[in-house]
């Protein structure tokens, strides 16, 4: 449990020690030491005394402040006495002016920052026995101005800058390099807004994005951010290589490429790179393994260079308009000419003897001979030479100002100059030219240059190493970005102004003695350039290697992505030793693709996906007005954020469509994986704040009206009742939630307690986690809710009226049938089920009642074949059609067929019902079998009568369980007589011998006034037995407020009494009806007429209802007894709540027999259409 410590201020008198020894053990214990005793004990004007308070136990990372943990036990209680009103708070909230100090001083405790992360429990114990770290020092110029200029700055600006001028142009050229420098900067804006609103830990922009956008979206662009700076560090290592072997030392070559052409030459230089770049890479991995404090002390001497090469290229500038360098490019025609294949730029030379041939004749002839066999070419066009660098002041700028793109082979030609060539002409010699090596567009061009104004999260990446991050990063990243924007949008203009056109698109430097382009301007010489650039790009590929296993541990350590876990293990001075592997590993890919411009795109698309969401997050942040939002840097709005985030995505498609679609399914489908897969994070970020806004939004629009009846669903309210251990009692009853909604729509799983709020708030919680857990483990997506009310009754209406929110409502509910509602101790039950019943009525809400819930199939059930028959009785809306459908899409009753069934009466046409019933059914879409059950009018049988009688009686007595004993005596005397005086009107032969027989037992009362079980035992037909009838419309005694329905559990024992009347009225394994005692018999048919008085006092609307369910039962049964479902309208309660007794009766015949029911009613609505 985390802990928070306070110093408060007491007075002087008290035994006191020392501020500053106080404050060191304040100091300490934030470091995790433990206190040194006090080396001074003399008395101050203002002493402080430790007072250590329990904290809240909330995680570290929902804290509200960074330092409010990790403290010592309480060792004290408050004293104080002027701040008594508090006392109570003192527990867990402590003063502020014990703890504003500790607040105020975080920026200062490196360690302060990782506090704020959730961090295993190992790892806490490691950082309490670190030593104290020294407070960071780096400001604005070290820590963020310089670094971010040396990662911006890169090999893309010394080998590719000059050809990408020359083949786009200066127009074209500055509009590419406007266009990423106008991202980069707009990124660094929202950037600063992030990187100041709060403390930035190491971690740097994955950090940043992860907390503003989330787990997922941070852990994926966080990989893809690792994934550009792996890439990266591939394309420095290309870079080196290419510096190494065209400009620096090309007999190292392992593959020769002299007398190579074409696709030869070319396979040759990808070997050699291939070669080269994986013992480059291995050596740079092995160095960042064993030593990366010497990679960092050399990374201001690789600045240098940087720096240098650039001043350079400037001053050669500068040189170029007073002293233009000599550079001859040899031109044959309008052909610039590789310089390594001849001397002089001429085909015959004049010498005392005469004329002679060069070496060039030799080249493009077949004998050095005057009259040998030359190239057509050759013998039609003049050899020339020009200026590779005429100047700054020379105008050739106009001729640079506009594009020449080239495809595959083509040659690099001179504009302006006449050239002779036959149409037919085919390109001999073509290794003797300059050519070009691949087809060139806008767009190849942008995805090459764009990494050249990557590495702007060079100075949030220190922010733990900064003096004050809220004032540097902004400063020093913005700065560093307009610095380097300068100077690209400058060395566009200056190279298209200093250098020929025909120099700038070779590539290589071919027709300039391999040099290297940018170097020819350089000054004093092209080798400061070239040995500026080799040492910066070996830099950069050390500093990649270096920052990205960091950036991978990071993640992995923050365990949003599971199965990278183990790259969060290093050495045991933290150094990520697996993530270098991997590392590595990947940046060996980009090695074997050997080539620099191949893989320049790809970084390019990992680098803007990264910089599109720190401007997603910025505009997110600012829209959203979360009140943590509180950016130190004031220049940014959400319009520029989204300026920014659109530029991204457009460079991204512009760069390469294919590597744009191909990054979005990597970001995606990590996405996907952390959603399913990762660990639940909650780090207030922007994207939980969006789905809020987007629910309000949803919400406010549900409540313009219901829905249509296309959209139609059942919104369940799912109503469970729980143990003494809150435990669901009907958990199948969530397998069949499952089952019918299949993750759609609404679900709401609610319990109701009985008691005060306060009280039982500990057993609402724990019913709470265990409804939740039964639904994670049921696969129900949904709510679940919990209602405390003083009576169970009122509770659940509470569920029904509380429950949802705004437009969001249920429109079902979904309860089960309370199977034991006959025991004498659970007589509130069926009471508050049928008040659910009334109220969903009066709600107009739909009701689903499984009867036999426990015979329902699980989610891991499977049925191969079998029906769900459909008994549709009354017009509900279309529910009864609409279910069986929705459970048909659920695997478990997938194969299962439907079965439609319906009941004519004797004046319908049940030929005409079929038909209109199979039309109505194909225009629902509905595939289902029809049948129409035809019910003529009956006489109502004896068995009839009977089960009337006994249903009336039982209630009767049930009615007396809740009376006392004065007023049983006085109701029973009072039925009895009138009992009496009606059978003596009709019948007084008999009564002489039931009032003998009845004074031959006077423990009728007595009995009557035992329990239930033994009540309800008493045999009906024998005239001892108190005849207890009452009719809808004499007056009872109300019935007690039925508290909410919390079904009981269905698979208690019943008692004797109700077990024995069961057993009397069951139905035979054939369906029929079994008769009374006695009614086989002709001494039974006579004991029946000589009851017949008895029926004839009954409630005749009850014997109705009865003969209507025994018929309506004993068809159902032989139809659907088969059934794997059976589905049924459900009859509402009756208007008078005196006969709610005998409702639960009338449902338990009608669905007597039966395996699996569902009684259905609908909520006054049609759910179900025909239309589209």
């Amino acid at each position: 449990m985390s802990q928070r410590f306070t110093v408060t201020a007491f007075s002087k008198s008290d035994s006191g020690r020392n501020v500053s020894d106080i404050q060191g053990e304040v100091n300490q214990l934030f470091e995790g030491d433990e206190p040194t005793p006090s080396s001074s004990n003399k008395e101050v004007s203002f002493n402080t005394e430790v007072v250590v308070v329990q904290g809240d136990g909330n995680p570290k990372e929902s804290s509200p402040f960074i330092n409010s943990s990790d403290a010592t036990e309480k060792s004290q209680k408050y004293d104080g006495k002027h701040m008594a009103l508090f006392e109570e708070e003192m527990e867990t909230s402590p003063m502020v002016s014990t703890m504003i100090s500790s607040l105020a001083n975080y920026s200062s405790l490196p360690q302060g920052s990782k506090e704020h992360e959730e961090e295993a429990d190992n790892e806490e114990e490691d950082k309490k026995k670190k030593k104290p770290v020294k407070a960071p020092q780096l400001g604005t110029l070290m820590g963020v101005y310089l670094p971010c200029i040396q990662n911006i700055f890169g090999v893309i600006l010394f080998l590719r800058m000059t050809w990408m001028v020359g083949i786009g142009g200066v127009i074209g050229s500055f509009i590419i390099v406007f266009m990423c420098c106008s991202t980069t900067m707009l990124t660094a804006i929202s950037m600063s807004a992030i990187a100041t609103n709060g403390v930035v830990p190491a971690g740097g922009s994955y950090y940043m994005i992860s907390r503003s956008l989330g787990p997922e979206f941070g852990g994926a662009v966080g990989i893809c951010f690792y994934l550009g700076t792996t890439f990266a560090g591939a394309m420095y290592i290309l870079g080196s290589i290419e510096l190494l072997l065209v400009y620096i030392l090309p007999q190292a070559a392992i593959f020769k490429m002299e007398g190579l052409e074409g696709a030869e030459a070319e396979a040759a230089m990808l070997n050699n790179m291939r070669v080269y770049g994986t013992i480059v890479l291995s050596f740079m991995a092995t160095v960042v393994f064993v030593g990366v404090k010497y990679v960092n002390k050399l990374a201001l001497l690789f600045l240098a260079c940087v720096i240098l090469s650039i001043l350079a290229v400037y001053a050669g500038v500068i040189k170029t308009a007073i002293e233009p360098p000599d550079f001859p490019v040899c031109l044959l025609g309008n052909r610039p000419l590789i310089s390594k294949g001849f001397d002089v730029c001429a085909k015959t030379l004049e010498s005392g003897n005469g004329t002679v041939t060069t070496k060039l004749w030799n080249v493009f002839c077949d004998s050095p001979f005057l009259n040998a066999t030359c190239d057509e070419y050759f013998v039609n066009n003049n050899v020339s030479f020009i200026q590779g660098i005429p100047g700054v002041m020379s105008g050739i700028l106009k001729e640079n100002l506009f594009g020449n793109y080239l495809e595959k082979g083509d040659l690099v030609a001179k504009k302006g100059i006449a050239t002779m060539e036959g149409p037919d002409d085919t390109l001999t010699n073509s290794n003797r030219y300059v050519l070009a090596d691949i087809t060139s567009f806008f767009t190849l061009l942008v995805g090459i240059y764009f990494p050249s104004v990557t590495g702007i999260m060079a100075g949030s990446n220190r922010s733990g190493d900064l003096r004050d991050a809220q004032k540097s990063i902004p400063i020093g990243t913005i700065m560093a970005i307009t610095t380097t924007s300068i100077v690209y949008m400058s060395a566009v203009v200056l190279f298209g102004a200093c250098i020929e056109g025909v120099v700038l698109r070779d590539k290589f430097g071919e027709g300039v003695n391999g040099n290297l382009v940018i170097g020819t301007l350089a000054w004093p010489s092209p080798w400061v350039i070239v040995i500026g650039s080799f040492f910066s790009t070996c830099g950069a590929g050390l500093q990649s290697l270096t920052g990205a296993p960091r950036l991978m541990q990071a993640i992995s350590r923050d365990n949003v992505v599971p199965i990278l876990r183990v790259f969060g293990h290093g050495k045991a001075n933290g150094e990520p030793t697996w993530a270098l592997l991997l590392t590595a590993g990947i940046c060996e890919i980009g090695i074997l693709i050997a080539s620099l411009d191949a893989v320049a795109p790809i970084l390019s698309m990992f680098f803007l996906m990264c910089y599109m969401f720190v401007n997603l997050a910025c505009a997110l942040q600012t829209l959203l007005r979360t009140p943590n939002w509180r950016p130190r840097f004031k220049f940014y709005h959400w319009a520029l954020s989204f300026l920014g985030m659109s530029l991204c995505l457009s460079l991204m498609f512009i760069c390469s469509w294919f590597y744009a679609i191909v990054a979005m399914v990597i970001a995606g489908s990590i996405y996907k994986y952390i959603e399913f897969r990762g660990a639940e994070k909650e780090w207030g970020d922007g994207i939980r704040g969006i789905s809020l806004s987007a629910a309000r939004y949803a919400l406010m629009r549900l409540e313009e009206g219901p829905p249509h009846t296309k959209n139609w669903r059942p919104q369940l309210l799912v109503l469970v009742s729980t143990d003494v251990e809150q435990n669901v009692e009907q958990p199948r009853l969530l397998s069949l939630t499952n089952q019918l909604k299949a993750g759609k729509g609404l679900t709401i799983v609610g319990t109701a307690l009985a008691g005060t709020y306060l009280e039982n708030h500990p057993q609402a919680q724990r019913a709470e986690q265990s409804l939740r857990k039964l639904m994670e483990t049921e696969k129900v997506k949904g709510f679940c809710q919990v209602t405390i009310s003083s009576n169970m009754r009122d509770a659940t209406s509470h569920l029904l009226q509380a429950s949802g929110l705004g437009g969001l409502m249920h429109n079902t509910v979904l309860v089960s049938w309370p199977r034991n509602w006959k025991q004498a101790d659970d007589l509130q039950t069926w009471r508050d089920f049928i008040e659910l019943v009334r109220e969903t009525t009066a709600a107009h809400l739909a009701l689903l009642v499984p009867k036999n819930i426990a015979a329902f199939p699980s989610n891991g059930e499977r049925f191969s074949e079998g029906h769900i028959d459909v008994w549709w009785i009354v017009h509900d809306g279309g529910m009864l059609m609409l279910l069986p459908f929705l459970l048909r899409q659920h695997k478990v009753w997938r194969k299962c067929k439907m079965r439609i069934f319906t009941v004519a009466q004797m004046d319908d046409n049940s030929i005409q019902m079929k038909k209109d019933l199979t039309t109505f059914l194909y225009h629902l879409r509905i595939d289902a079998e029809v049948e129409v059950v035809e019910m003529h009018d009956s006489d109502i049988s004896a068995y009839t009568y009977e089960k009337t009688l006994v249903m009336e009686q039982r209630s009767q007595i049930l009615k007396q369980i809740n009376l006392t004993k004065t007023e049983r005596e006085r109701e029973i005397q009072s039925i009895t007589d009138s009992s009496r005086g009606s059978i003596r009107r009709k019948n007084p032969a008999v009564v002489t011998t039931q009032l003998s027989v009845a004074e031959e037992q006077p423990g009728v009362s007595s009995k009557v006034e035992k329990p239930e079980e033994e009540s309800a035992s008493v045999p009906v037909s024998p005239p001892t037995q108190v005849q207890l009838i009452h009719d809808s419309t004499s007056p009872t005694s109300p019935a007690t407020p039925a508290t909410p329905l919390t079904p009981a559990s269905e698979g208690g024992a019943q008692t004797p009494g109700s077990a024995q009347v069961q057993m009397t009225w069951t139905e035979k394994a054939d369906g029929e009806p079994a008769k009374p005692p006695g009614a086989s018999t002709p001494e039974g048919i006579k004991d029946i007429f000589n009851m017949k008085p008895e029926w004839e006092n009954l409630n005749q609307s009850n014997v109705r209802r009865m003969h209507t369910a025994l018929r309506l039962n004993g068809v159902i049964v032989k139809k659907s007894s088969e059934a794997k479902l059976v589905l049924l309208n459900m009859p509402g309660p009756p208007n008078n709540r005196s006969g709610d007794e005998n409702y639960m009766e009338f449902l338990e015949v009608l669905t007597e027999g039966l395996n699996r029911v569902l009684l259905v009613r609908g909520g006054g609505r049609e759910v179900i259409t025909i239309y589209s």
